[in-house]
C-alpha cells in the first residue's frame, strides 16, 4: 500500500496559485528602504512602499534604536505580564497617548496583532453585534472571526446602509454594538466618512473602532490621523495604529481610555501571549513621534508630492480612482495588463507593484502608487516619464 504524502497539498495548492497568476514574488531589497533603493541589483524609484514620510532610514530613528539597544539589550526577554514592563515600553505608550490625544495606549507586536487580539474581546458575546465596512482590512476580518458576535456588513462608506445596519442591530437587542472601519482604505486611498459614522453610532449607543494604519503620519494636525483630521478627538473609543508605515519602524498599538488599556491588557491574547517589542523598536518609535511633533514639514512635503503626482497622472490620461490620500491607484482593469505594466515600469527604473484579483475585483486591477515625502520633483518627473511610456506602449493612454 502506497503511503499518502500528508503535505502534498502544499505544492498542489501553490501550483494552482501560480497557474492563476496570483503568486507573490517579492524582489530583494539590497540596502535601506527609501524613495530610491536597490532591488535585484537595480536602483529604482520606489512608489509602492508605506514609508510615507521617509523615516525608515532617518538618522534620528537609527540612533534612537542604537541607544535603546545599548541601554536595554536586544530583546525584552519575555511577555510583559510574566517578566514585567520595561520602562521604555511604558514611555512609548505614554508618547503614543499624548500624540493621539488619548488617555492611554498599549503596544502590540504589529497592527495586525492589535486587531486580531482586541476585536474578539471587545465584542465577545453571542448577543453582541459588529458592523463592519465591506472593504475593511484583512486583519479586521480575521479579528472578527475570533469573536462570537454577529457580524453585519455594510456597503463601503455608505452611511445610509450603516444606519440600516444599526437599526437591524438594535432590533436584535444586542448587548454591545460596535462599528468597525478603516480610517484610510489601503487599496483605493479613500477616507471613511467618520463624522457621519460617529454621529450615527452615538445615536444608537454604539462603540466606534477605527484602524488608522494609513491615516497616522498622513492626515490630521501634525499627522495625528483621521480622527484628528475630522475634529472627532474624544468621540472615537478605539484607535488602532502602526509604527510600520508613516512612522518608519514596526509594531502596533491600541489607543483610547485608561479603561480600554486595562481591558486589553487583561483580555487581549495577542498581547498577553506575545513577547514585547525589542527595545530598539520602542526607542525608534518614540523618536519618530518626537520628530513628527517637531518637524511637521515631512507631512507637508508628502502632500505637496501627492497633489503634484495625482494631477500629472490625470493630465496624462490615467484614472486615479477615488483616491483622497497619498495612496494613488492607477486603474488598469485587467490583471494581466497591471502585471505587464509593473514589469515594464521596473525596466524604466520605477518599482510599483500591481494589485490584482483576488485582492481587488476582477475588473479593478491597478498599479497602486504611494507617495513619499523624500521624493524630489525630479524623481516624480522621471517616474511620470516611465508611466507615460509604458501607458502608451500598452495602449492604456494615448
Amino acid at each position: 500500500m502506497t503511503k499518502r504524502n500528508p503535505v502534498s497539498f502544499l505544492r498542489e495548492e501553490y501550483q494552482d496559485i501560480v497557474a492563476k497568476g496570483f503568486d507573490w514574488k517579492p524582489p530583494t531589497l539590497q540596502g535601506p528602504a527609501g524613495p530610491r533603493a536597490r532591488y535585484n541589483g537595480k536602483e529604482v524609484l520606489v512608489l509602492c512602499a508605506n514609508n510615507y514620510l521617509n523615516l525608515a532610514n532617518h538618522p534620528k530613528l537609527k540612533q534612537a534604536s542604537i541607544d535603546a539597544t545599548e541601554k536595554y539589550g536586544a530583546g525584552s526577554g519575555s511577555v510583559r505580564p510574566i517578566a514585567g514592563d520595561m520602562e521604555i515600553h511604558l514611555e512609548c505608550e505614554r508618547r503614543v497617548a499624548r500624540f493621539k490625544h488619548m488617555e492611554a495606549a498599549l503596544l502590540y507586536m504589529s497592527g495586525f496583532a492589535a486587531n486580531a487580539g482586541l476585536l474578539g474581546p471587545l465584542a465577545g458575546g453571542e448577543v453582541d453585534v459588529v458592523l463592519t465596512d465591506e472593504l475593511n482590512h484583512g486583519s479586521i476580518i480575521d479579528g472578527l472571526r475570533l469573536s462570537k458576535a454577529e457580524r453585519i456588513i455594510y456597503k463601503h462608506n455608505d452611511l445610509a446602509d450603516l444606519d440600516r445596519a444599526l437599526q437591524e442591530a438594535e432590533r436584535k437587542s444586542a448587548k454591545r454594538i460596535m462599528v468597525v472601519t478603516d480610517g484610510v482604505f489601503s487599496m483605493d486611498g479613500d477616507i471613511a466618512p467618520l463624522p457621519g459614522i460617529v454621529k450615527a453610532a452615538e445615536e444608537h449607543g454604539a462603540l466606534v473602532y477605527v484602524d488608522d494604519a494609513h491615516g497616522e503620519g498622513v492626515l490630521g494636525q501634525g499627522g495625528r490621523g483621521c480622527v484628528d483630521h475630522f475634529g472627532l478627538t474624544g468621540r472615537v473609543q478605539v484607535e488602532i495604529g502602526t509604527f510600520s508605515k508613516a512612522l518608519g519602524v514596526v509594531g502596533g498599538y491600541a489607543a483610547g481610555s485608561k479603561d480600554l488599556r486595562s481591558f486589553a491588557l487583561n483580555k487581549s491574547r495577542s498581547w498577553l501571549l506575545s513577547a514585547a517589542p525589542a527595545p530598539a523598536v520602542a526607542g525608534a518609535s518614540i523618536a519618530a513621534i518626537e520628530l513628527l511633533e517637531k518637524e511637521p514639514q515631512h507631512v507637508q512635503r508628502l502632500w505637496e508630492n501627492t497633489r503634484y503626482w495625482k494631477q500629472q497622472l490625470q493630465q496624462l490620461g490615467f484614472d486615479t480612482g477615488r483616491s483622497e490620500t497619498p495612496i494613488v491607484p492607477v486603474m488598469l482593469g485587467e490583471s494581466h495588463v497591471a502585471k505587464k505594466f509593473s514589469e515594464r515600469l521596473f525596466d524604466h527604473g520605477v518599482f510599483a507593484l500591481p494589485i490584482v484579483f483576488p485582492m481587488v475585483a476582477r475588473d479593478k486591477a491597478r498599479i497602486r502608487t504611494i507617495m513619499n515625502a523624500g521624493l524630489t520633483r525630479q524623481d516624480l518627473d522621471q517616474a511620470l516619464e516611465g508611466f507615460a511610456a509604458v501607458g502608451r506602449e500598452l495602449k492604456v493612454i494615448r
